[in-house]
């Protein structure tokens, strides 16, 4: 738990590092602040939406405000001898922790041009509602854990819902001032290149929380978790730097620490359920998706300053894909296979992704709705034209 919260300060270097020096308070405000408040919102409600009774059967679920976890039944399981007992505020700790990370990865879509108070406001809907009703679909038993999907750490709930909805943001913003000349993206360079390597290695090391964590017990299996996850990261790196230096004649660092986390979402889904070369293969496929896709939004003339939804977004679809391409089914080594390529059949690829399709469309269409309720009410998400020249440095912060 405590691993995936450190995961803020990696989000944090990274996105400040890849931005502007004029906007850096900005960005490492947002980040700070942003966990303070998806902790108290899952508190009060998000936890109850994901982990509560059944409302709507498989769609909706609720347990009252304010989450107040009674420990008997861990007591209980303990007290006849089973060391697997997982303790309530444990578990809510944890998952407060990846809403957490939902929300921190808009962060990096919407930098330096975005409204601090509407941001804050934006966050809060996110981890009290749009996260938690989608995240319980799979992790709460709703429909799609009825139909057999599989997102063991969050590819799609976690990285893709938080792609989408910094997309939304990005698009209803528009680029940042001098991004596009004449339709042409223009290099806008981070300004502190170490800090986003920190950043990098932090939401590394801040992994092994997150996927051998989602094992919700110390057990056999957490190591062979470690592992996929670092072949993943590792093949994300060799394959973005090799595609990125085939296409601009140079290795670009951000695009090693891009490959890095690309690899590391592409494993995120699947880590349980991918022999060790499958998942090195699948963080590589990652790595060179992440250099295709930022292409790709510069292209459409969206303005993603850190490639944050080329990161998430666009590799938490592949990271959920995949498993129904050469996924096996569990950690057991001889597991027989369930993705298409491993003799599973097609059943698996076309569970995952309706899957991955069912967070994207949920979460495009509700955070449309939410970013354009907020900036309505506010008057716009996005700061003056001034403020934007100037930094948002002074103009949101003094």
């Amino acid at each position: 738990t405590i691993l995936v919260i450190f995961m803020n300060a990696g989000f944090a270097m990274v996105e400040a590092g890849m931005c502007r020096q004029k906007n850096a308070v900005n960005i490492l405000a947002k980040n700070l602040f942003v966990f303070a408040l998806a902790v108290t919102a899952y508190w009060v409600i998000g936890y109850s939406l994901m982990y509560g009774g059944s409302v709507i059967d498989g769609w909706l679920y609720f347990q009252g405000l304010f989450v107040d976890p009674d420990p008997s039944g861990a007591l209980e399981c303990a007290a006849a001898g089973d060391t697997g007992c997982l303790v309530p505020a444990v578990d809510f700790l944890f998952q407060s922790a990846f809403a957490g990370t939902a929300a921190t990865i808009v962060s990096g879509l919407v930098a330096e041009r975005v409204k601090f108070g509407e941001f804050v406001v934006f966050s809060i809907v996110l981890t009290a509602f749009i996260y938690p009703i989608a995240g319980s679909w799979q992790w709460n038993g709703g429909w799609l854990a009825e139909l057999g999907f599989i997102d063991f750490a969050g590819s799609s709930i976690v990285h893709s819902v938080g792609g989408w909805a910094g997309l939304v943001g990005a698009m209803l913003l528009g680029p940042r001032i001098g991004k596009f000349v004449d339709g042409k993206a223009q290099a806008m360079p981070g300004h502190n290149m170490a800090i986003a390597t920190l950043g990098a290695l932090i939401l590394w090391i801040g992994w092994y929380g997150f996927n051998p964590g989602s094992e919700l017990a110390m057990d056999q299996y957490v190591a062979y978790v470690a592992v996929t996850t670092t072949l993943a990261a590792a093949g994300g790196a060799i394959a973005a730097t090799v595609l990125s230096t085939i296409t601009s004649g140079k290795p670009d660092l951000t695009m090693i620490i891009n490959g890095i986390l690309a690899g590391l979402v592409s494993i995120t889904a699947g880590c349980g359920n991918m022999t060790f070369a499958g998942s090195w293969l699948a963080g590589a496929v990652g790595g060179l998706i992440v250099v295709v896709a930022v292409a790709a939004l510069d292209s459409a003339g969206i303005d993603d300053p850190v490639g944050a939804f080329s990161v998430h977004g666009v590799c938490g679809v592949w990271g959920t894909v995949v498993i129904g391409l050469w996924g096996v089914d569990g950690m057991d080594p001889g597991a027989a296979g369930i993705g298409l390529l491993n003799g599973g059949g097609i059943n698996q690829f076309f569970i995952q992704a309706l899957g991955a399709a069912a967070y994207g469309i949920w979460t495009v269409v509700t955070c449309w709705i939410a970013w354009q309720i907020i900036g309505g009410f506010f008057g716009g998400i996005r700061v003056s034209e001034a403020e934007e020249t100037q930094g948002l440095d002074i103009g949101e912060h003094g």
